[in-house]
């Protein structure tokens, strides 16, 4: 796979995630396999085991695999897998953006970018949405048309905790449900049947840029997206929620006249190029009457 990074540099990856995904989305037997994986309850079983003491041991060969610096992480000694998945960053690791008029990604991620039209398609874990199917209402989808959505896809090695963009008030969580589902684009579209994957959104009347959607999706083998706030108000920087184990997507949606995201991710998604991104890192501005 191929990315940029902020610097304008092409980095190509393939990792153990990807061998692994490969063998199940490329041959009979994985195929097979996958066709029970995707199954609800194997997903909570896996949650749970990855929730025991004894997952530890699985801990020493993804950090190897992946090769995570696990000195940018405040503790190294973990109850389970999942306690070490969720683990919390360093705050100097990730420096949050606090200019109001800057426009800052909520989680580390590969990033794309679209403008929002009645006949557009986004290709999210694999399975094409129109912005209407995504959040399954007409009314809701008519709200962003014009606007621009933000596509950050969460690969193994990310920092799976997000933040707020901005300050100001959120709606309630909105859960739909789904068939959890793979995140890495190896997948392609094999496996048909397996058409939406959980997922959570809300609405968040930002300071700075008008009503945002946010929406966290679930991905294979991960149980459940853990947000931490109902309705209320919100900070920017502050932490939203987690993910525990797998790829997971964060969607954010902007209205018309928003927003302006930065030249060269708005040029690596015309060339079909994702750019990497972390938490709390400016990727667009404000529009406004001085900024169009």
């Amino acid at each position: 796979m191929k990315y940029a990074d902020r610097n304008g540099n092409i980095i190509e990856k393939n990792g153990g995630q990807d061998g692994i995904l490969s063998f199940l989305y490329g041959s009979r037997l994985g195929m097979l396999l996958l066709r029970e994986f995707v199954k609800p309850k194997y997903s909570i079983l896996m949650g749970r085991f990855l929730s025991l003491r004894i997952s530890k041991m699985l801990i020493p060969p993804f950090i190897a695999l992946n090769k995570i610096d696990m000195t940018e992480y405040k503790r190294c000694a973990f109850k389970s897998y999942n306690d070490f998945f969720t683990r919390e960053i360093k705050k100097e690791k990730r420096k949050i953006d606090f200019l109001p008029e800057h426009f800052i990604a909520p989680s580390d991620g590969k990033l794309s970018v679209y403008t929002i039209d009645d006949s557009s398609h986004f290709k999210i874990k694999n399975t094409s949405y129109t912005m209407r199917s995504l959040v399954r209402s007409r009314n809701l989808a008519k709200r962003y048309e014009g606007g621009t959505l933000l596509v950050f896809r969460l690969t193994v090695d990310d920092y799976h905790r997000y933040c707020y963009i901005d300050d100001g008030y959120k709606s309630k969580n909105y859960h739909i449900p789904g068939v959890l589902h793979t995140v890495n684009p190896v997948a392609n579209d094999k496996l048909k049947i397996y058409k939406e994957n959980t997922r959570e959104f809300t609405i968040l009347k930002s300071k700075n840029f008008g009503n945002l959607l946010i929406m966290e999706v679930g991905a294979l083998f991960v149980g459940k997206i853990v947000n931490h706030h109902a309705e209320g108000t919100f900070a920017r920087g502050e932490e939203k929620g987690k993910f525990e184990f797998g790829g997971s997507t964060i969607i954010v949606c902007a209205e018309k006249g928003a927003i302006n995201i930065d030249q060269d991710i708005l040029k690596n998604t015309a060339l079909g190029i994702e750019t990497m991104v972390k938490m709390g890192e400016k990727i667009g501005v404000a529009k406004t009457p001085n900024n169009k």
